[in-house]
C-alpha cells in the first residue's frame, strides 16, 4: 500500500472512531456506570469485532450489499430500530439488563456482535473497504486495514472509556447519574437521525 493510501486510512479511520458514536456513548457510558476495568471487554469487543466485521464485508459481503438495495436498507432500518433500543436503555435503565435484573456492562460477544447492527459501523466498513482493500490484493490489504483500524478503535474506545471514569468524580449523586444516563442515550439516539440524513 503507497505511503498516500496509509496516511489518508490512518487518518479516516481516527476521524470516524474518535467522533461521537453510539459504540464510543456506551463504552463511556459504561465506565461510569461499571468502572473500567468491567469495561475492558466491551472495549476489546468493539476493536475486534469492528475489525472482524470489515474484513467479512470487504471480503464476501460488499458485493451482496452493493447488488440489493432492499438487503441494505433493511439492514440500516433493523440497526436503526436496535439502536434507538439501546439508547433508550442507557437513558432510562443504566445497562442493558432486563427490569428483573441487574444492569451489567456489555460482554466482549455482546460488543463484538453490536457492530453488526450498527449503522456507522456499516457505512465506515463499506467506505473502507472499497477504497483501501485491493481485489488483487485482498490479503494483504485487507490485513493492513484491519491493523490500522484494530489500533485505531483500541485507542478511541479507551480514550472514551477514560473520559468517561474521569466524569465519575462529578457524577456524585443519583440525580446526576440519571442525566448523565440521558444524556448518553440521547447521543446514541442523535447518532441515529444523523446517519439517516447522510
Amino acid at each position: 500500500m503507497p505511503i498516500e493510501s496509509l496516511i489518508a486510512l490512518v487518518a479516516l479511520t481516527a476521524t470516524a472512531a474518535w467522533t461521537p458514536g453510539p459504540n464510543n456513548a456506551l463504552v463511556a457510558n459504561s465506565a461510569v456506570q461499571f468502572g473500567l476495568r468491567r469495561t475492558v471487554p466491551h472495549i476489546l469487543g468493539i476493536t475486534l469485532g469492528f475489525a472482524f466485521m470489515m474484513l467479512m464485508v470487504g471480503l464476501v459481503l460488499a458485493q451482496v450489499f452493493a447488488n440489493s438495495a432492499v438487503l441494505r436498507e433493511g439492514l440500516r432500518l433493523l440497526g436503526a430500530a436496535l439502536l434507538l433500543w439501546i439508547a433508550w436503555k442507557v437513558a432510562f435503565s443504566g445497562g442493558i439488563g432486563t427490569a428483573r435484573e441487574e444492569p451489567r456492562p456489555f460482554s466482549f460477544l455482546e460488543a463484538a456482535g453490536f457492530q453488526w447492527i450498527n449503522p456507522k459501523a456499516w457505512s465506515f466498513s463499506i467506505a473502507l473497504t472499497s477504497q483501501f482493500i485491493s481485489p488483487d490484493r485482498w490479503l494483504v490489504t485487507g490485513a493492513i486495514v484491519a491493523g490500522v483500524t484494530i489500533l485505531v478503535s483500541l485507542a478511541s474506545a479507551s480514550s472514551w472509556a477514560l473520559a468517561g471514569r474521569a466524569i465519575t468524580r462529578w457524577i456524585t449523586t443519583d440525580d446526576r447519574l440519571r442525566w448523565f444516563n440521558f444524556a448518553m442515550g440521547a447521543l446514541i439516539a442523535a447518532c441515529v437521525v444523523l446517519l439517516f440524513l447522510d
